[in-house]
């Protein structure tokens, strides 16, 4: 009898992830398919004005790696100037979208869920 192990880690090398349109521009996504992970990590590349949007479950967190001069984050009805090596965490419920061009690490809690985009 065999006895399959999985090894203590997972690896993603985002060059070798396809991006995949989304509100907020071009996304690619690691770890949807690791079971025993809680979540995923997106590098999302973002070129322009994002589309306004919410979560009902989903808890993101932003990294920010690049950002154009004037990048902000909108957050409900405010407007937050945002620059590399910021991070903001968003509940479930806020309204939210980049302005401006950026590249970001977002860690999304559960796993990233498509059907959990909503808009005004």
């Amino acid at each position: 009898m065999s006895t399959e192990t999985k090894p203590g880690y997972e690896l993603a090398d985002f060059a070798e992830i396809d991006g995949v349109p989304c509100p907020c521009g071009t996304a690619r996504r690691a770890f949807a398919d690791v079971e025993d992970f809680p979540g995923t990590v997106h590098v999302t590349s973002i070129s322009a004005e994002a589309k306004l949007h919410y979560h009902k479950r989903l808890t993101e967190t932003y990294f920010f790696l690049e950002c154009g001069p004037d990048a902000k984050m909108q957050l409900d009805d405010e407007l937050i100037p945002v620059h590399p090596g910021m991070c903001i965490m968003i509940r479930p419920g806020t309204r939210h979208r980049a302005v401006g061009t950026m590249k970001v690490l977002i860690m999304v809690l559960p796993k990233f869920d498509p059907a959990d985009e909503w808009f005004d």
